[in-house]
């Protein structure tokens, strides 16, 4: 198998994509990476694959990974490919049984004539398929050509999403995201360690927003929420994480400033910017809500599952499959600074009355059952160059 990705960034779909590969390795499956860029600059951050952490779980665990060395700036995937680029792709596709497209942006480079035949299987992501440049144009070409044989969608919302767009629907296939849950879970260590390194009080209560900055996180929403939220829980905590949440951000500091006008104390006091942690299992079980505020775009968001397994409460905006993720295992808000706030507080108050149906719901978060479906719908594809009769797998 070979997938491809766009490049090596801070976000979900990578780290699950990446989970994948490694669960499909153990069992028994040979896999390559290969990544259009070397370094990425965006969300305010520089970001060389070697420094990512997908990137060295994959090649610690004996994955090979290679890149066509380019960097991402300020535009999209290139169109144009060079000849050492494209040699370089048929050399890794030609090995290859089936290729796995991390979203549909590789697609610009798989669809470029000349280059070994092989069936390719889109993993999509997203709950928007218009907002995605030409992206959605190079699926359908691809398609129309028999090179896609199947796409794994990781929500419903993404398969009806990508069906209204015109994508067949025979094509389209759910397997929910999971997480390792031995890695997930409540750990009360972890929590104590956590507080103690930043100084917070064992019994403050403490949200997380785990997400890149990007205008679809509605970081403006998270941060009106926050001031309302910081403003009447005098010990409460906001931790922010991700790319591009550091000071070193002035387009964050920006909306902190604009958001807490009249108030800055009350950021100084109860407002962390923590930036990319590679231990956000220490983080979600340090927490007490896992907070969403996007407004688009989003399909099956993986803080939400991740931030639950570890015993904080979800609340989210209604985006993508996110009710469904929370419902019975926390709140869906409104997109409404004092809404948001107010949830989280009745969040605070009903964990521990949640904490068994949290518990109750890790099996159908799990990654092996991720991953054993990925297996199916992979060995389907393998066996055949035409467009297989795969079922849903869950």
């Amino acid at each position: 198998m070979l997938s491809v990705y766009e490049g090596f960034f801070s976000g979900g779909a990578r780290i699950v994509h990446s989970d994948i590969v490694l669960g499909l390795r153990e069992g028994g499956q040979h896999h390559q990476v290969l990544s259009l860029y070397g370094e990425v600059h965006r969300e305010a951050t520089r970001q060389r694959m070697t420094d990512d952490a997908c990137y060295r779980a994959l090649t610690a665990a004996g994955v090979g990974v290679t890149s066509l060395g380019r960097t991402f700036g300020a535009t999209g995937v290139s169109a144009d490919f060079s000849g050492p680029e494209l040699a370089e792709t048929a050399r890794a596709t030609a090995g290859a049984d089936v290729i796995l497209a991390l979203k549909e942006q590789p697609l610009a480079l798989l669809n470029q004539a000349g280059l070994p035949r092989r069936p390719v299987v889109v993993c999509l992501h997203r709950s928007d398929p218009e907002n995605q440049g030409g992206a959605l144009d190079e699926l359908k070409a691809a398609i129309a050509d028999g090179t896609v044989v199947a796409c794994v969608c990781c929500a419903e919302s993404t398969r009806a999403a990508y069906q209204a767009a015109g994508v067949p629907a025979d094509l389209l296939h759910v397997v929910p995201n999971g997480v390792d849950l031995f890695r997930f879970r409540p750990d009360a260590a972890r929590r104590l360690a956590l507080r103690s390194e930043l100084g917070i009080d064992p019994a403050a209560p403490v949200v997380v927003f785990a997400a890149r900055y990007d205008g679809m996180k509605n970081v403006p929403l998270l941060l009106a929420a926050a001031r309302a939220w910081l403003a009447r829980v005098p010990d409460g905590q906001v931790l922010m994480c991700g790319a591009g949440m550091t000071a070193a951000n002035p387009g964050l500091t920006a909306d902190i400033a604009t958001a807490f006008h009249g108030a800055p104390a009350l950021a100084d006091r109860g407002l962390r910017l923590l930036g990319v942690r590679r231990d956000m299992e220490t983080v979600y079980a340090a927490s007490d809500v896992v907070a969403l505020t996007s407004a688009w775009g989003e399909a099956a968001p993986l803080c939400l599952i991740e931030g639950m397994m570890c015993g904080a409460v979800p609340v989210a905006t209604d985006v993508g499959d996110s009710a469904a993720i929370v419902a019975g295992h926390g709140l869906v808000t409104a997109p409404d600074p004092e809404a948001v706030a107010t949830a989280w507080s009745e969040a605070v108050a009903a964990r521990a009355d949640l904490a068994p149906a949290l518990t109750a719901s890790r099996e159908r978060f799990s990654r092996t059952r991720m991953i054993a479906s990925y297996a199916a719908l992979l060995d389907r594809a393998a066996a055949s160059t035409t467009r297989p009769a795969l079922p849903d797998l869950y």
